[in-house]
């Protein structure tokens, strides 16, 4: 298991990748925007840490953090958001549908909810297949009201899938207060599916990293899935388009009273602060390179627009028209 350092190093590498990303939006060098992660780093960082490289992950549409935490390169994942040949999914996934499969990553889902039904099938394929791997979905207070999630966590309840529901509770699906679109609470969704659930800390990567922990042990055992509802905030807008936009829905006391617990800070304050600045140097150096590397790369050939739309070397079952 990562020890403090580690753990630091990975929320601080996906608060600068986000804040990169950002400039990179603003000069145009990302085409379409981003929906930033700033504030919820502690999450991905403390789950995936509970992981085992072969265990899988499905994300969101606020997805680069998960990415990041699993393990994938942030060069690559940097040209991905650019549109350029080098990225993931060589420019063609974007910010929404960055996927690394040799690192377990099934990929981010622009659709709301809908990962969770694809992690069950990957559980339960591991299952098939002898594998005690673990498979985490990653999604909003937004999704809860979504029948395929509700459906998914019907099925890993049926079938005792190692399955991990992590719900982020950010407060705000897009501009809406959770209160205003969450009849019941998140945890009593799974609680009616008679799948264990907490609520815990999701502003501090030590206690996230514990129940993900005991959640992951849990299903790898055979004990079936868990949901974890981890209460965290969006510093940043829902989409970079609020920062042209100005939407009013959030007041200046709500964003300061969200800020005031920073997941960076809260587990920078736990190391030496020389190391720290070791650790903050360290990664601008890798996010420089990032930069560099994605807009070195070349953008994808016009003329190969429908290459990898379509799965290849399927053949028809005999007899199947």
């Amino acid at each position: 298991m990562p020890d403090a350092v580690a753990l630091y190093r990975t929320i601080r590498l996906i608060r600068r990748f986000e804040e990169r990303a950002i400039e990179l939006v603003r000069s145009g060098d990302i085409v379409g925007g981003v929906h930033p992660y700033l504030g919820q780093e502690a999450i991905a960082t403390g789950v995936c840490a509970a992981l085992r490289p072969d265990d899988v992950i499905t994300s969101t549409h606020r997805g680069h953090g998960h990415v990041l935490a699993k393990g994938a390169d942030p060069a690559r994942m940097m040209a991905e958001l650019a549109g350029r040949v080098t990225g993931l999914n060589r420019g063609r996934g974007g910010s929404m549908h960055a996927a690394d499969f040799s690192l377990g990553i099934l990929g981010a889902n622009a659709i709301v909810g809908a990962a969770g039904a694809i992690a069950c099938g990957a559980a339960w394929a591991g299952m098939l297949a002898g594998s005690d791997r673990v498979a985490v979905t990653f999604f909003g207070d937004g999704a809860v009201n979504q029948g395929v999630l509700l459906e998914a966590m019907n099925l890993a309840a049926l079938r005792r899938l190692p399955v991990l529901f992590v719900c982020e509770n950010n407060g705000y699906a897009t501009t809406m207060p959770t209160a205003g679109a969450v009849a019941g609470t998140i945890t009593g969704r799974a609680a009616a599916f008679g799948i264990p659930a907490s609520t815990v800390d999701g502003m501090d990567v030590s206690v996230v990293l514990d129940a993900a922990r005991e959640a992951v042990e849990r299903a790898r055992a055979g004990a079936g899935p868990t949901m974890l509802e981890c209460l965290t905030y969006r510093f940043d807008a829902h989409h970079t388009f609020e920062h042209r936009v100005r939407l009013r829905y959030r007041d200046d006391a709500d964003v300061a009273a969200g800020r005031s617990r920073d997941p960076m800070q809260i587990q920078g304050a736990r190391l030496d602060p020389d190391e720290r600045t070791r650790i903050d140097v360290a990664v601008e150096t890798v996010l420089d390179e990032a930069v560099r590397f994605a807009l070195a790369s070349d953008h994808p050939d016009p003329a190969g627009a429908l290459d990898h739309l379509y799965a290849s070397g399927l053949r028809a079952r005999p007899g199947v028209a």
